[in-house]
């Protein structure tokens, strides 16, 4: 399928937090369900695109999908160190699944990386959970970096992100 991958519009903001949420929230990803205080963040897109970059998939004149690009650090980025863009909140419509919404998006994350002056490496934190997302990262020749896996929530031993990198 073909995508329109662009920055999201400020009227774009609730639907996209909206979609985000519910990809989370449908896939068992948020450990406390609705009352996960990660929820909140997802649903804030507003405040993602002030502090990076927030881009969507457009099929058809429909909001598909988003994820957020950090070119650098700042307050978006988990784990990117100097030299380093991260990709954060993949999700993409339950209705849109399966038709390249998400590769397309982390494509032109990888373009707009390479784009970023200085930027060496593009880096990633996922759930274990999360296998078709780690399909697509592999197709795209990201590899595993487990020495960099982390804790969000430390005083929770069961929750364990997997990191993946990409050098450019």
């Amino acid at each position: 399928m073909d995508f329109e991958i662009r920055l999201a519009h400020p009227d774009e903001y609730a639907p996209l937090g909206e979609i985000t949420a519910q990809a989370y929230l449908r896939d068992g990803l948020l450990d406390f369900g609705e009352s996960d205080e990660y929820l909140g963040e997802l649903r804030d897109v507003a405040k993602r695109a002030a502090a990076a970059e927030v881009l969507v998939a457009v099929e058809s004149g429909r909001l598909s999908g988003g994820v957020t690009f950090v070119p650098g650090g700042g307050p978006m980025a988990d784990i990117a160190r100097a030299g380093e863009a991260e990709i954060r909140m993949l999700a993409v419509d339950r209705a849109a699944r399966g038709r390249g919404a998400g590769e397309a998006l982390v494509r032109a994350c990888v373009d707009r990386a390479r784009a970023t002056a200085g930027c060496v490496r593009i880096v990633l934190s996922t759930q274990r959970t999360m296998h078709s997302a780690h399909r697509i990262y592999e197709r795209l020749d990201f590899v595993r970096t487990p020495e960099r896996d982390w804790n969000p929530v430390p005083h929770l031993d069961d929750i364990t992100l997997l990191t993946y990198q990409l050098t450019l």
